[in-house]
């Protein structure tokens, strides 16, 4: 009942891939795209070019040079023209799956850049006005010591001069 349920809903939920029930096969993309990056990745190669040109040149000169019942691909070279058809019509679709993958962890990427440039002007704006407030005490504190010595010196004035008043009235 419930496998039927989960049959129906499948069906009709177009939004949703199925992947292996149907054949009886578990198909891991993840996994096929880890191997198109590997392949891309080694056809891209200086070595692997190399190499091939080294199996060309072989290939070439054992059909040209064997003996004719030893060779195994005559003149137009066909198995060789097949082997790099079916090379090309594999490794192309692989690079590009390898190249749709990398521009998705390229985007990832640039948006985890953009979020955290985003935190950090966010850090560096609280900071700025956190200076920018330090920078207010300060100088609102050097003015608030002047005053205050400002002051000091007016009562120390105002205290002389009641003093002076005081001796100057005592004494007639």
């Amino acid at each position: 009942m419930l496998l039927a349920r989960k049959l129906r809903r499948s069906s009709t939920d177009l939004s949703t891939p199925r992947y292996g029930d149907r054949f009886g096969y578990h198909y891991d993309p993840e996994g096929f795209g880890r191997f198109s990056e590997r392949i891309a990745h080694t056809l891209g190669t200086a070595r692997f070019l190399a190499v091939q040109t080294l199996v060309v040149i072989l290939w070439f000169t054992w059909n040209a040079t064997a003996p004719p019942e030893w060779r195994f691909d005559k003149y137009p070279f066909i198995l060789l023209n097949l082997a790099f058809s079916t090379q090309a019509a594999y490794a192309a679709p692989l690079i590009l799956l390898a190249e749709t993958r990398q521009a998705e962890r390229d985007r990832r990427e640039a948006a985890e850049d953009r979020r955290r440039a985003a935190e950090v002007k966010a850090d560096l704006d609280y900071l700025a006005r956190e200076l920018a407030s330090l920078r207010m005490r300060v100088i609102d504190s050097d003015d608030l010591n002047r005053l205050e010595a400002k002051l000091d010196r007016l009562l120390a004035k105002d205290k002389d001069r009641d003093a002076k008043d005081a001796g100057g009235v005592g004494a007639t």
